[in-house]
Formats: structure tokens, sequence, C-alpha cells
């Protein structure tokens, strides 16, 4: 530890830093190094599992449990109204007004859209591919039709760019008649930049009807100079459907995708439904998908809506359906590929249909070799069910069972999935005949067999075990204590997977209420981020700043490839990259120099400025930390900021306002706030 601080001295020493910004992350490094023992976890005292916590404790422990940290005010409701009272609201989530969120989510449409909407609007490169080569009209909508001309002509660039390739290929001088890319973009320079100037003068509505008047190369050109602070001023003023017209004008594709990660930020920042949203986080990271594979984004927005939000605290088996006939789930495990070995599709046999669904494949994905596109059984969906879905790694099946699970599911596909079409069940590639799963014998009747399989594993005790195992971890520590997992495990057959019942065991179990279990988990970089953005009541009128942060700490939303989804534990996200990346948004974030965020901390005080730095020390310790802070970690900061290299303010001046913004950003890095 003290060869990385050290590093880390050095580091922020070096030339390259920025003097004031080097030497307050410096403090930060220093304060959490010096506790990183703690944060990571403490010997457990024999003792304290008896102890029972004060009301008040019992509240921030339910809040930073149950919810994505408490903000402002918050403890002082759960406390008045009762922790008991306020943890079966939570777990009633209908009950619970959420249109201020839905205001702030207003303005991304595609959050509100079917995913066929979301193609439609926004249209994927395949889609733009049919149009190419004659298959599609283009749409009547001014603006519609304008994002898809765009993107004709951004395909025809490309495959010029291709042939400019193929023809230098061959030119060893590197001279060539056609323009390239870059050569247009210049040629086209001067006269997209005066048109800049001319736009910036209209009103923000003439500005936008003016650009959907221009000619697809003149949008493209001007999309090309139009850099990230001019983009602003572009934008500026214009309505949220206008915005968003221009904004897929460059890029439909990340106009769904930026949506899409907003969304999940904003809805974990400032949803009250808390316990839903930390479920619904869960049951995505459990069933985990891939943004970016593929058309996937598309499908999201759907997947997390419809399937997982809606079933996060209902059975088990409802939910485990759902994912199983979801898009995004059989795009992503490549399910809808799957085909029976001894089917109808394999077998070659002559029916209406069999072209049409190889043009889907085809359609959606490359062109394939018939041998590299694997027209056969696909293990993967098999295997992900058993082994991440319900059983777990030891529950206890063989591979002879994911064989025959993935015969089972094999015509479990996608109905036009180019156009952003749902789940069907093609009886064609389904392979024909009776199957034994776990011992059990499922006899021939299409569809009907998968469900059965998913009832099957949905009450084996394997599944009960490994599923309430995920939640004691989530909710109570790294390394749950056996007995309650038993607990939750009969709760989770007796209730028939009744996940809102399974959480009431766990909420009422002396184990989730011990003393041990207080501020014993890390927080995920989300959940630092966002508990962040909580306790400081932070105002986000764009969430991409805070999700390129989650990017640079590894945990991009929707971002985890393997379906493991990310770790909950302590191990996976502590070290001295992680540890400096979540000091800097700290101090960046108090300081309000986070692009899309405001933050007032005279609010977060109560309203009333504060002249004395000890008493401003004082008060945001209990503001954001409700005083639960060591005596080490107050000391250091304290006497850091002492140190008038550190801050211009010095505390013993009282000639000084106190700097808020540095002491809340040092609280925000410290180890106690890194715990929850």
């Amino acid at each position: 530890m003290r060869q990385w601080v050290g590093n880390q001295e050095r580091f922020f020493r070096s030339p390259n830093m920025p003097s004031n910004h080097s030497k307050l992350a410096m403090v930060a490094v220093v304060t959490l190094a010096t506790a990183m023992p703690f944060a990571l976890g403490r010997k457990k005292d024999k003792a304290s599992h008896a102890a029972e916590m004060d009301e008040r404790k019992r509240a921030l422990h339910a809040l930073n449990r149950l919810t994505f940290g408490p903000r402002p005010g918050d403890l002082k409701r759960v406390t008045s109204i009762g922790v008991d009272q306020w943890i079966d609201q939570q777990l009633h989530p209908e009950r619970i007004d959420d249109k201020a969120l839905e205001l702030r989510l207003a303005p991304f449409r595609t959050l509100r859209m079917s995913t066929r909407e979301i193609v439609e609007n926004f249209p994927p490169p395949q889609v733009i591919t049919e149009l190419a080569n004659g298959r599609r009209l283009l749409p009547s909508d001014a603006a519609k039709r304008a994002i898809y001309e765009d993107e004709m002509e951004r395909l025809a660039e490309k495959q010029e760019r291709k042939e400019v390739a193929v023809d230098t290929s061959f030119d060893k001088t590197g001279s060539n008649d056609k323009l390239t890319d870059d050569a247009k973009a210049a040629s086209q320079q001067p006269i997209a930049g005066e048109k800049v100037q001319q736009l910036l003068e209209l009103t923000p509505d003439q500005r936008a009807k003016e650009v959907l008047k221009m000619s697809p190369e003149n949008r493209l050109a001007l999309s090309r100079i139009l850099k990230p602070g001019k983009e602003t001023d572009f934008l500026d003023g214009m309505t949220p459907l206008q915005r968003e017209t221009m904004l897929a004008l460059n890029n439909p594709q990340e106009v769904v995708l930026d949506e899409l990660v907003e969304g999940k930020i904003l809805r974990a920042t400032y949803s009250d439904r808390q316990l839903q949203e930390v479920m619904t986080d869960f049951w995505f990271n459990h069933f985990n998908v891939y943004l970016g594979k593929g058309p996937e984004r598309y499908f999201l927005a759907s997947y997390e809506r419809d399937v997982i939000r809606p079933r996060s605290m209902g059975k088990f088996e409802d939910l485990l359906l759902a994912t199983a006939q979801s898009p995004a789930m059989l795009f992503y495990l490549d399910n809808w590929l799957s085909v029976g070995p001894d089917s109808d599709v394999a077998r070659g046999v002559p029916k209406n249909g069999i072209g049409s669904w190889r043009r889907r494949v085809s359609l959606i994905q490359p062109p394939k070799s018939a041998k590299a596109r694997n027209d056969g059984l696909n293990e993967n969906y098999g295997r992900e069910l058993m082994e991440l879905h319900t059983l777990g790694v030891n529950g206890g099946y063989t591979q002879k069972d994911v064989t025959e699970v993935a015969r089972v599911f094999t015509g479990w596909t996608l109905k036009r999935p180019r156009d952003g079409g749902g789940f069907t069940f093609n009886e064609r590639m389904h392979e024909p005949g009776d199957k034994i799963v776990l011992g059990h014998h499922i006899k021939s009747n299409g569809e009907e067999q998968g469900r059965e399989v998913l009832h099957i594993l949905a009450h084996h005790p394997s599944t009960a075990k490994f599923i309430c195992t995920k939640l004691a971890m989530r909710f109570v520590s790294d390394d749950p204590p056996p007995v309650l997992v038993d607990r939750m495990a009969k709760t989770f057959l007796k209730k028939n997977g009744d996940i809102r019942e399974v959480l009431k065991t766990m909420f009422r179990s002396p184990e989730f209420w011990s003393n041990d279990a207080y501020r014993a988990k890390v927080k995920t970089p989300l959940e630092f981020m966002v508990s962040s953005l909580r306790a400081s009541d932070a105002d986000v009128t764009d969430a991409l700043p805070v999700v390129r942060r989650l990017r640079e700490l590894g945990m991009a939303p929707y971002g985890m490839q393997p379906p493991t989804g990310y770790s909950m534990k302590a191990a996976s996200w502590v070290n001295s990259s992680a540890l400096l990346g979540r000091m800097n948004f700290a101090l960046t974030l108090a300081a309000g120099k986070l692009r899309g965020t405001q933050v007032n901390w005279q609010n977060v005080l109560g309203g009333e400025p504060v002249t004395d730095a000890h008493q401003a020390l004082a008060e945001l310790e209990d503001d954001l930390l409700a005083g639960d802070i060591s005596q080490q970690t107050h000391d250091t900061i304290a006497a850091r900021l002492n140190d008038p290299h550190v801050s211009r303010r010095r505390l013993d001046d009282p000639a000084r306002t106190p700097n808020i913004e540095l002491l809340s950003g040092l609280i925000l890095g410290s180890p106690e706030f890194q715990r929850r």
C-alpha cells in the first residue's frame, strides 16, 4: 500500500498534471489509501451479530441497501414513517407516484417505443442496406426521410471508399482521380462553415426546418464541421423531438444507445421506486445481454422495460419465461438460430417458408457460407440457462442435460427480426421427439416442451439456493451467512418462487440487520456514482458524461460482454486505478465541473450559508454520511486541508469562506462513502 501511495504521489507531482487538481486528488488518494483495509471489509466481531441497530441506524442501513443511496432528507423521512413501513412501500412500487422521474425521461422517445418503432425511426444498417437494394421504400415523413437519406449517403460513401482503396492498391504512387472522403469534406467545409453561421442566426425552430431542407451531402458536410461545442450551440433551444432528429441525422444508432444509457442513470438517480430499480438492475445483470452485439441495442429498451422491470418482484418462473422468449436473449445467445438436427428445416423437407427463414438470418447478420453459418443445434442458451440463470455451476446437471435442453428450445426464434419483430415458435426448426432433462421425461409437445423445462428449473432446489445466494450477496454481504440463504431458499420453494416474499424473508432476518452487515458492502462503480449524485442532490440534465466515467471504471451500462454479468464483490472493483477514478469523479462532481450536472451544496446544507470551516466539515459529514465517519478519515481530511499548498481557503482563516466543494469531494471519496 505504501508503494502504491508513493507511485500516486509521483504521478500527481508530474508537470503534466494541473497543480490544483493534482494536489486535491492526492489528498483523496492518501485519505482512501490509509483506510483501505477498512473499505475492503472488517474482521467480524462474533458478539456484533446479536447486537441490534437503533432506529436511525436501521433507517440508514435500509436506505443504503434498498436504494442507490440516500438523498438529503431521506433519512429523516424514513425514520419518521418507520423503517418497516417504508420497506413495505418499496416492496409495492405500484403504490409509489413516480411522475417526477417520468418528466425527466419524457424527452427520450425510444424508451417508450416498441422495438419495431425504434427500427422504423432510427434505421440500423440492415434496413439501409435493404433500402439501397430496393427492398424497402423511403418513409413519407420529412424528418424520417432525411434520416434515411443521410444514412444512404453514408453507405454510398463507404462503398466508394472501398473502391478507392482497391484502386490505390494497384497504384504505388497513391494517385487516384476519385476524391477520398476527407477530400470531399475539405472541399465542402467553407460552404458548410458559412452555412453554420447563417443557421445559428435563425430561431431554433427555423434552424431545424432549414436543416431538413438541405441535401444529404450538405447535411453530412455540416455534421463533419460541427465540433462538440458548436453542436451544443446548434441544438440549443430546440424541442426534444427536434434535438433528437438532428442527432439522428448524424447517427441514428447512437441516439438509440445514448437514450438507453441516459435512461439507466436517470432512473437509478431519481426514481422514488428505488427498490424496483435496484431489483431491475440485479435481474438485468443476472439475465445479462450485451448491447455491443449487432443490433442488440434495438432490443434492450423493451427487454428492460417490458421483461425485467415489471417482473422484478413477481414470480421467478414468469421472469424466466419472459427472458427466454425475449428477442434480446434469443439474439444474444443465438437461440433464434438453433435448428434441431432432425427437424424439417435441417432435413430440407420442402415447404413454403424455408427460404424466408434463411433470409431472416442473412438480413440481420453478415452473409456467411452454409458451413460458417452453422445452421444447427446451438447449446449456448441451454448451457447458460442452467449454469447462470437457474441451477448454478454445481447445480447437478450434466453435459447430456445441456444438449437435451438445447434440443428442447429449438424453434424458439424471432419473427421478422430486421423489423424488430418478437418471439415466435417455428415448428419446422424444432427437434421432434421426447427428451430427458434432469431425469424428467419431457414428452414431444412442441413449444410446450420449453415451458415444461422452465417450470422444472424454476422450482428446483438448486435454483432456489443459487438465486437466494445471489440476492443475499447483493443485499447483505459478499459472503452471505448460509443460514440466511437456507431460510430464503425455503421461502422461495414454499412460495413458488415469489421474489417479493423472498425479499421479505431477507429484510426481516437478523442477519440483514446485524452490525456485521452494516456498511459491509463496497459499492460498484454504478452504485458509487449514482449514490454520489443522489447524496449531492445533483440536477442531471445530461447523463452521458456520467456514462463515460462509468466506462472508464469498467462498468459501462449494458456493456458486459460475457453472460455472467458484472461482479457484485468488492475484490472486482477495488484497485489503485479504480480508486483513483472514483476520487477524481468525486472531486469533479463536487466542484461543479461535471458537464451536464449541477450541484448546489447550500441546498444540501439546508440553505443556510456556513462560514465556519469546522462547522461545514461537521455538517457535510452528517449530510453525506449521517455522521458515520471514522476519526481517522476525519482527522486526515482536516489535517490536509490546513495545508496552504492544497487549499487556497485555510480552515483556520476566519476571513475566508470554507471550500465546501473540496470538503464535499473528499467526503464523497472517503472509504466510508465507498461502502454501503
